[in-house]
């Protein structure tokens, strides 16, 4: 069993909401989990998701074994970027959903990581997500760091926290972007009527920070690197779509049409940065762009 200690603050907080921005790699479902089964005590005892933190709380999380999931490892082709035995990254095709959720218990990122490693997954992240230091969207490609041991995963979701990991997308989006660099510096929260959604103008958005540089122009589109400083749900989809430049092929953040026939959002993953775990070098990803992407790019050019 892990341990976690932490000295409260920002009195007056809800505590999962509290220990979900500070632990940002354990979701605030499995959080209200750990709540209701008394794994989470504040100066000694247990108490209740609602429970408000004061200054000062001494606040323990005590993490169980992981359970054996009822979720299969399943023979899924893995395309590699990289593998030792500490880390495995991967470029994630588009269409697959991470880690299993209601609806998606098979076919998932982690059934056929569950597939490729066997044992050797971190169980940090409770049993659903394996290995699983971050996400990306169902219908975005590209890079995905995987972990393989406890220690691994405590270090890069320590890296995380910090924004030290470089993560750079590349997206084509609507609109021609006049300035060359730009910075969306809005906070991110749950959409106040659709809850599938996220918004930057949610009452209680979490700090969002999305760098962003024109790589190319098309007219009516603009090919652009965006850099993470944070990493919220959705966080490109909705900058972009704040500023009026929705990513091409986004239904819930853009243009329910699309003039091109696409498969969600044309957002890739393309560049990955860590720290090395155990060596502590420094080790850059790069996951070359899908070939619906690279054609949809010759296609506009041959417009211009």
């Amino acid at each position: 069993m892990d341990i976690i200690n932490l000295t409260a603050q920002n009195p007056g907080e809800r505590i999962d909401r509290f220990l979900s921005k500070d632990l940002e790699t354990l979701s605030r479902s499995y959080l209200q989990k750990l709540l209701k089964d008394g794994e989470i005590s504040v100066n000694g005892k247990p108490v209740k998701a609602n429970y408000k933190v004061s200054e000062g709380d001494k606040i323990q999380i005590r993490i169980p074994e992981p359970e054996n999931p009822d979720i299969l490892p399943e023979n899924i082709p893995l395309d590699i970027l990289y593998e030792d035995d500490d880390i495995l990254v991967v470029n994630k095709p588009k269409g697959m959903v991470v880690h299993p959720a209601p609806g998606h218990y098979s076919h998932t990122l982690v059934n056929a990581v569950m597939y490729h490693c066997g044992e050797r997954l971190s169980g940090i992240n409770g049993v659903l997500r394996p290995g699983i230091v971050h996400r990306i969207d169902m219908d975005t490609t590209g890079s995905l760091l995987i972990c393989k041991n406890d220690h691994a995963h405590q270090i890069l979701a320590e890296e995380l926290k910090e924004h030290s990991i470089i993560r750079r997308y590349h997206a084509i989006v609507h609109g021609n972007i006049k300035e060359d660099t730009g910075t969306v510096n809005a906070p991110i929260g749950r959409h106040p009527v659709d809850r599938k959604k996220m918004s930057t103008k949610a009452p209680n958005g979490r700090h969002a920070v999305t760098h962003y540089k024109v790589l190319e122009r098309f007219g009516d589109y603009t090919y652009i690197e965006c850099e993470l400083e944070t990493g919220r749900t959705h966080q490109i989809r909705v900058h972009m779509s704040s500023i009026g430049h929705p990513i091409l092929g986004d239904t819930v953040y853009g243009p329910a049409k699309c003039p091109y026939k696409l498969q969600g959002q044309t957002l890739h993953a393309k560049i990955l940065g860590i720290m090395h775990p155990t060596t502590g070098e420094y080790m850059e990803f790069d996951a070359p762009l899908p070939d619906y992407f690279s054609d949809l790019l010759q296609r506009l050019r041959r417009k211009l």
